[in-house]
């Protein structure tokens, strides 16, 4: 149970990176975006994505696009803005110091591991 809690607590904290870095390749449908997560085992739910792009939009990172469709409604397809991309350039440096961070201190695991056998 704690480890399942440490987990998704875990992939919480990185979904907003993850949703930046797929938008960052091209405009995307949202449903689209749900299957990258989905294929990247982080599971998401329209119920968490929608508010997470919400926000991500109000807070002047994403713009988006309506695109008509020829099989429906229009869809919404979503792109980064200049201040979306400046961020992610800061979540990309974020991310090499929390891996070298998280590498070392599995180094130093199993140099100790080593030492005490």
């Amino acid at each position: 149970m704690i480890a399942e809690n440490t987990q998704t607590q875990m992939r919480k904290g990185i979904l907003e990176y993850c949703v930046l870095l797929i938008i960052s390749k091209s405009e995307i449908y949202a449903s689209d975006i749900i299957v990258e997560l989905r294929e990247a085992k982080l599971l998401v739910v329209e119920g968490t994505l929608y508010p997470l792009l919400t926000r991500l939009k109000n807070n002047g990172l994403l713009s988006y696009n309506w695109v008509e469709s020829t099989t429906g409604p229009p869809r919404k397809y979503y792109m980064l803005t200049e201040k979306g991309k400046e961020i992610l350039e800061q979540l990309d440096t974020t991310w090499s110091e929390l891996v070298y961070a998280i590498n070392c201190s599995k180094q130093r695991k199993n140099t100790s591991e080593t030492i005490n056998k």
